[in-house]
């Protein structure tokens, strides 16, 4: 059987995961050159896929001409406009299953992410947990294409994708002499975010030990917490609400390093190419949600038998009366960052 020469691909959230497909396409797409790609997902993550040759995007409106059966039948009839002859489905969620059902009748060769989910439920329970580590999260994604009968290896390796700085933010990059750190200290569920006290002495210590540092996140609540550490520390930046997502990318691609949860900003630190230093508390880099070409030594933890609670970070994780996260010090996270310089 021959190779499928289009492929559409789904992947509609969550922010991390998206940039992570977007991580995965640009190897694919380096590698099968002839293949072109239709990439379904919501439209705020299109800059991820900017510059990926053979990729086109294409939107997904679950709020509105896309919502509900009726919605999905309509972006089946909009998919069918390309011709593809394949499905990669990399969701396998509700939606995305009810999609790949309405093209596997069309007669489309349709493939499903296999999300692990069994040896998962062993590595998050509480009670006799089986920890190991798990396949990576991008292997999966690339599992997807070799059933489509594609040869794929990725290699994890971090690539550099610099772009110009935006104009807007030209004054964050106006001494060359100071190393530009980006801190992301914000995820979706707070038991994955670092005590912001903790943070804000990290801060502190590297504006006064010859860098810069340069705040990310999202909302009028984190915008709040990060304007109030650039106007307690010097040479600290908020990137809130300023730029768009395409021009944040472009923004973390000139960094020297990120700091991140186990979260988006990791992600699309990888997405460009940056080293990453990310935080791991109920969440544990066993269940495969490493960044792309991240080094696991970059990863900063402390094992406790009761981590992880939860693949996604939305339940507490008791280690002896401390939260999971809580376990990390600043003196941790700044050793680690002395030791890159």
């Amino acid at each position: 059987m021959p190779l499928p020469q289009r492929i559409i691909v789904t992947r509609f959230s969550a922010m991390g995961d998206v940039a992570m497909v977007a991580s995965v396409l640009k190897e694919f797409c380096q590698r099968h050159p002839a293949v072109e790609i239709i990439m379904v997902s919501r439209q705020f993550f299109a800059p991820f896929f900017d510059g990926i040759k053979n990729v086109k995007f294409h939107p997904f409106e679950p709020k509105t001409v896309h919502k509900g059966f009726g919605g999905l039948v309509r972006l089946k009839k909009e998919l069918a406009q390309y011709g593809a002859d394949a499905v990669a489905d990399l969701h396998f969620n509700l939606r995305s299953r009810v999609l790949d059902v309405l093209f596997s009748l069309t007669g489309l060769n349709v493939k499903q992410l296999d999300k692990g989910r069994p040896e998962k439920k062993a590595l998050t329970r509480r009670e006799d947990k089986i920890k190991r580590q798990l396949k990576l999260t991008v292997e999966r994604y690339a599992d997807v294409f070799r059933a489509l009968g594609f040869h794929f290896e990725l290699s994890h390796k971090l690539n550099s994708d610099l772009q110009d700085v935006p104009k807007a933010a030209f004054s964050m990059f106006g001494n060359f002499e100071r190393k530009k750190i980006g801190i992301a200290a914000f995820a979706q569920h707070r038991y994955k975010i670092f005590s912001l006290a903790k943070m804000g002495q990290i801060i502190e210590h590297l504006t006064h030990h010859g860098y810069d540092v340069l705040l990310f996140g999202g909302g009028q609540e984190e915008f709040q917490i990060t304007q109030n550490w650039t106007e307690s520390f010097p040479n600290t930046y908020n990137t809130i609400g300023k730029f768009t997502l395409r021009e944040e990318l472009d923004i973390i691609s000139n960094l020297d390093l990120m700091i991140s949860m186990d979260s988006s900003g990791l992600h699309m630190a990888s997405l460009m190419g940056v080293r990453c230093l990310s935080l791991w508390g109920a969440t544990h880099p066993y269940a495969g949600f490493t960044g792309y070409g991240q080094q696991a030594e970059d990863c900063v933890q402390v094992e406790h038998p009761n981590r992880p609670s939860s693949v996604y970070g939305n339940k507490p994780c008791d280690c002896d009366g401390t939260e999971a996260i809580d376990l990390i010090t600043p003196e941790m996270v700044i050793e680690k960052i002395t030791a890159i310089r």
